[in-house]
């Protein structure tokens, strides 16, 4: 045969075997059988779906082809899935919600830890595909979303509602034409670097866990211990900063002794989860203690969906963020703090809100107009008991106009149009500077003249208000102006009346709550729950109620 026919021939030949083969490698096994399923219109594995008609409508639109499985098998997708909802544990979330243990039941080696899927039954290949479509959108919602919806469990989270951007329709149809699960997963996650750091320091716990052979029961300690005391819980609370590696393992006269050994790697303990570092085991020393790694993962857990249910915002931006559970205020640049102060927040039956709002303006000197709760609840009782109390506090009344009038002429107690007001100066309760972010909860941040309280470790002592450390150093850097140096900001912080200083442009304030978050070096942060919010969201997080059931 003349080679120049032979070739093109052969090279036809070729291109027919291989496009047969890939056609016969593309073949779908279930095709028939999801038609039928949908057609037959039983409701079967999607029982219990909120996506059953998004799901449906993906399907029809594809001619039944399905997207997890290959030749019977798992395909490359659909073991990139798989891999997912097994790691969404790193998320806070339950695999089980996304059908694991469902999934697992139909592996033909459910022994072994990489599971293999052969030899399945039609049924078993239709109710595999459907397991992994509707946790592909569920675990979708839940990643972009959170799965407790904030405002049925949280009445203190004022966010704006966070709104669904993604069609998660959409975002199947772009894996089912080779998009990677994990980089489309990926798009949903938080816009913070609080989330991927999040993530692995859950994974890190998760590997500490593995060597968790304590029995983690809780060790109550009322009082104090100081070093140089004997105590029961001493040996059980010297064993948990050995595991946390706080301090090496060595040898002691008496277990029950609080030595100068433990006394130095208790302070690297405490120093380490944000306490005063005073070597001194106090109730909340013992309680972050108590904590086991499946504790600590339940609280990080946590915290990543509160940081899931946060409203998209640029975290690059100049920010102030206030952590009410760490009693810490950040000013943020580029992410970037450049100024760090301690904070007072609200009392557990004055709990601080969460919520965001822009800084426009500061008050020099400021008057504090008493809010009528705090009239009625404290400074009408105490008038009654002393008519010179207003006087003595340096407050008065004024009237709707804001004209001071006579106390003695006015009955608290039954006139309405009438408020009080404290002058500015030294002993005025916001000090002398306020921090100005209009809002609808009457929250902002302030002096105090009751500056010695910042050296409490626990903090929850106002009435809603954020009291700050150094308002001084936080108004320089805020006006960002040189005609604004240490003295003019003392002579305004020192005035008989009232300076208003419009700031050149809003900076948004965020207050959240949280009792986790992991650093730039991956570094777990631990605080307590001083409000006992925790346990209502675990309680919403582990339930096996789906993420719209909750809504």
């Amino acid at each position: 045969m003349n080679k120049k026919i032979f070739i093109p021939i052969a090279a036809v030949v070729l291109l027919a075997v291989g496009l047969l083969w890939f056609f016969n490698q593309r073949r779908s096994d279930i095709t028939d059988e999801l038609e039928q399923y949908f057609i037959s219109g039983e409701a079967g594995v999607l029982a219990e779906s909120d996506y059953a008609v998004s799901i449906e409508e993906f399907y029809t639109d594809r001619e039944y082809m399905e997207v997890w499985l290959f030749n019977g098998s798992l395909s490359k997708n659909g073991e990139e899935l798989l891999e997912q909802i097994e790691d969404s544990k790193y998320d806070g979330l339950q695999p089980e919600d996304y059908h694991l243990e469902r999934i697992y039941a139909l592996s033909s080696t459910p022994e072994k830890e990489n599971k293999k899927f052969r030899n399945l039954s039609s049924d078993e290949k239709v109710s595999l595909e459907l397991l992994l479509t509707d946790a592909f959108f569920r675990l979708a919602h839940d990643l972009e979303n959170g799965k407790v919806n904030p405002s049925s469990l949280d009445p203190n989270w004022k966010f704006e509602e966070k709104e669904t951007e993604n069609n998660y329709s959409e975002m199947l149809k772009e894996v089912a034409g080779g998009s990677s699960v994990e980089k489309t997963f990926e798009k949903l996650y938080p816009n913070s670097d609080l989330y991927a750091q999040g993530r692995k320091a859950i994974q890190e716990l998760y590997t500490i866990q593995k060597n968790d052979t304590l029995t983690w029961e809780f060790e109550p300690v009322e009082g104090a211990i100081e070093v140089g005391d004997q105590h029961a819980a001493i040996p059980a609370l010297r064993k948990r900063l050995m595991f946390w590696d706080f301090l090496k393992p060595y040898e002691m006269a008496d277990p029950t002794l609080f030595d100068s050994t433990m006394f130095a790697g208790l302070q690297k303990y405490q120093e380490s989860n944000g306490m005063n570092p005073d070597g001194i085991i106090g109730a909340l020393v013992a309680e972050s203690l108590n904590k086991s790694p499946q504790n600590l993962i339940d609280i990080a857990s946590i915290n990543m969906e509160r940081l899931r249910w946060m409203p998209k915002m640029d975290w690059d931006q100049e920010m102030v963020l206030v952590n009410i559970a760490n009693y810490q205020l950040d000013y943020m640049k580029n992410q970037d703090t450049a100024f760090t102060a301690k904070v007072i927040v609200g009392k557990e039956y004055n709990e601080s809100p969460t919520f965001t709002a822009p800084m426009s303006y500061i008050v020099f000197s400021p008057y504090w107009n008493i809010p009528e709760s705090i009239t009625n609840d404290e400074i009408i009782p105490s008038v009654k008991k002393n008519p010179n109390y207003l006087s003595q506090k340096n407050m008065e009344v004024v009237d709707g106009n804001g004209a001071v009038v006579k106390a003695s002429q006015v009955n608290l107690a039954k006139e309405t149009g009438y408020r009080v007001r404290q002058k500015p100066g030294g002993d005025n309760s916001l000090g002398l500077v306020k921090f100005m972010f209009p809002n609808d909860y009457n929250i902002y941040i302030h002096d105090t003249p009751a500056r010695s309280l910042f050296e409490r470790e626990t903090r929850a002592l106002s009435h809603g208000c954020i009291r700050i450390q150094n308002p001084d150093q936080f108004a320089k850097i805020l006006i960002n102006d040189k005609s604004w140096d240490d003295e003019k900001i003392q002579e305004a912080m020192h005035q008989e009346t009232e300076e208003v200083v419009k700031l050149e442009r809003e900076i948004p304030v965020v207050l959240v709550y949280m009792t986790f978050w992991a650093d730039k070096d991956g570094k777990a942060n631990f605080r307590s729950d001083v409000y006992e919010r925790d346990a209502a969201l675990l309680k919403a997080l582990r339930s096996s109620k789906s993420s719209l059931d909750q809504a």
